[in-house]
């Protein structure tokens, strides 16, 4: 579910060596917050004395009371919540950005087949839906940006499974609202294990988030180039 609390803003201080943690000013205490990426942050974007919006961790025996949000960037925000990612997409999959996945109205999340689980399964079509997130201050964008051993793993699993009858989406989110061109790294390994899926059929599409009325949703598509 996508939280319904009202965020709480607070002045980013630093991330520790854990980098699933990181110190925030609120209310002139310094506290511990939870940083919902597997990623550092920092590899990314300054948050150094930036405002920033917090809210509740859903779990009551959670380390830290607070989990970071979003950042506010120019006129709108750039989400920070990675792991709610998917959770946005699913909410909001009906929308005419994804009408070339065809009919949905049957989602299920991190469905099994074997060793490998989707982020999202659409079972109208067989579609396994898997989902990346992007982080990128700028307008054109370099996907992807970290090494994955883990993303080259699921799509070598994707492709077989796709010889087994199974469809298959590919969607990039940018956390950021104001990326409008995503460009895919034709030089990494990821391009290698993503293009036998490509030419088995598998889509591949790229969406903007932003913040409205303290909740993440999609903003609109993104042209992808190769």
């Amino acid at each position: 579910m996508i939280s319904s609390e009202k965020p709480i803003e607070g002045i980013f201080i630093k991330e520790r060596k854990n980098r699933f943690i990181c110190e925030v000013m609120v209310e002139d205490e310094a506290i511990e917050c939870y940083v919902p990426s597997s990623c550092r942050l920092d590899n990314f974007i300054d948050l150094h004395g930036k405002r920033v919006l917090l809210l509740p961790t859903e779990a009551p025996s959670a380390r830290t009371k607070f989990s970071l949000f979003a950042v506010p960037y120019k006129r709108n925000h750039i989400f920070l919540n990675i792991g709610k990612v998917n959770s946005v997409i699913e909410r909001d999959i009906k929308k005419r950005c994804f009408s070339t996945l065809g009919k949905r109205s049957e989602i299920y999340r991190e469905y099994k087949i074997g060793s490998y689980k989707s982020d999202l399964f659409i079972a109208n079509s067989s579609t396994l839906l898997e989902v990346k997130s992007i982080l990128s201050l700028r307008k054109g964008a370099v996907f992807p940006t970290v090494f994955s051993q883990r993303t080259l793993k699921q799509l070598k699993e994707i492709s077989s499974l796709m010889d087994r009858g199974y469809n298959a989406a590919l969607v990039i989110a940018s956390l950021s609202p104001y990326v409008e061109q995503i460009q895919i790294d034709r030089v990494s390994p990821f391009y290698e294990v993503l293009m036998p899926c490509i030419e088995k059929g598998m889509q591949l599409l790229a969406v903007s988030l932003h913040i409205i009325q303290g909740e993440a949703r999609i903003k609109r598509k993104i042209k992808i180039e190769w």
